[in-house]
């Protein structure tokens, strides 16, 4: 199996995956503007080798010479779409081209469909998320097979000894707005004053100057700096593993990483003040008992997740985990008829087109050629 992914979230998704898989593999990273600094990759790959960073081109020289039966393409939408289609286009033999989604998945969206309907399997993580993205499937055709797999990076082993961490855990897109993460980081700097016995980490995806798999435009460690750091908070980067085994509380507005702070039984809230909503990343917490607000984070109030609900999402029995299975059935099934994508029409060139820019050109050049263009945009305005 060759393994290509492209940022930070999907490095960590892809190194896991393929650990759970038995047989030779290759991880490698594709040069885009948001591929991961070596930090992050080393976060996400933990004790094994970092991945090297390739170009597009490279990477399909890679796959010439390997020639894999699997191609597990762990990328944000457009890029996955534009390497199945043009940059692997066409090898010989044909793989079986494996995406998916790296973290929560609802509600299921028909742009992720879109994305990645030129796979042959496509991996979610909960039996809802399952049935949510084949009712797309049917709906608009194309892609292949829906597998479910446990996320690779949840672990039931929780290690012994606890600690006196509460972990706030960041996610880039929400909150969008700056008087909302402001009341966040006052929420925590208030349950620092009132508990003294605990160390309050802001745990970031990412330092200031590391780029993202989507952009933060209100970084927390800069905010709290531009508030004059009105309290005692800490912030970190690194494993979120690391900080759990030492956490006794946890809280998010929306990640992932509630995921592993469950798995680990450390008591969590999921910030409910700035709605419940799929524009919020949050609606897949409802009935969960861990919804709450910044007062009851202020007061500490943490808990556990209902049984039900996490039998329900994210934490299925093993037997229910399909996509291995899936997987070894397409690889003997060859050659059989390829997953056909939904965007090879002319209507979609141009996104190509800009996806491809994104993986051939290197990113520097691109900032540059971005930069030209806004001047010459701003300057063509400004005569009419």
């Amino acid at each position: 199996m060759l393994a290509v992914a492209d940022s930070d979230s999907y490095l960590k998704w892809a190194a896991c995956l393929l650990g759970d898989l038995d047989g030779p593999a290759e991880l490698v990273v594709v040069r885009t503007p948001i591929a991961p600094s070596p930090e992050q990759m080393a976060a996400a790959v933990g004790d094994g080798e970092p991945p090297p960073v390739l170009s597009a081109r490279s990477v399909r020289r890679l796959a010439e010479r390997t020639r894999p039966d699997v191609i597990l393409v762990a990328c944000t939408g457009p890029v996955v779409d534009v390497l199945v289609a043009e940059v692997l286009d066409g090898l010989r033999p044909r793989p079986v081209f494996v995406s998916g989604l790296p973290g929560i998945s609802v509600p299921a969206t028909e742009k992720a469909w879109l994305f990645r309907s030129g796979c042959d399997l496509f991996v979610v993580h909960s039996e809802r998320e399952v049935a949510e993205f084949s009712e797309i499937a049917a709906r608009l055709g194309g892609g292949g097979a829906v597998g479910l797999a446990r996320l690779p990076f949840l672990r039931q082993e929780r290690v012994a000894g606890g600690g006196n961490r509460v972990v706030f855990a960041t996610q880039a897109k929400v909150p969008r707005e700056r008087e909302q993460r402001e009341r966040i980081l006052l929420s925590l700097a208030g349950l620092a004053e009132g508990r003294p016995d605990l160390d309050v980490v802001v745990k970031l995806r990412a330092l200031e100057d590391e780029r993202q798999t989507h952009n933060e435009r209100f970084h927390y460690r800069r905010l709290w700096r531009e508030m004059g750091e009105p309290g005692r908070l800490a912030f970190e980067a690194g494993s979120m593993r690391e900080q759990l085994e030492r956490a006794t509380g946890f809280v998010t507005v929306s990640s992932t990483a509630a995921l592993e702070a469950i798995a680990m039984d450390v008591p969590s809230l999921v910030l409910s003040d700035f709605g419940v909503s799929a524009e919020m990343i949050n609606v897949v917490f409802e009935g969960s008992r861990l919804l709450g607000t910044l007062e009851e984070l202020a007061e500490g109030g943490f808990r556990m997740a209902s049984a039900a609900w996490c039998a329900a999402n994210y934490f299925q029995p093993a037997e229910r985990n399909d996509w291995a299975g899936l997987l070894a059935g397409l690889v003997t099934a060859r050659p059989g008829t390829p997953a056909r994508s939904l965007l090879d029409g002319p209507e979609h060139a141009a996104a190509r087109r800009r996806a491809r820019l994104r993986v051939e050109v290197p990113p520097k050049m691109l900032r540059v050629g971005y930069r030209a263009k806004r001047r010459m945009r701003r300057y063509l305005r400004s005569l009419t």
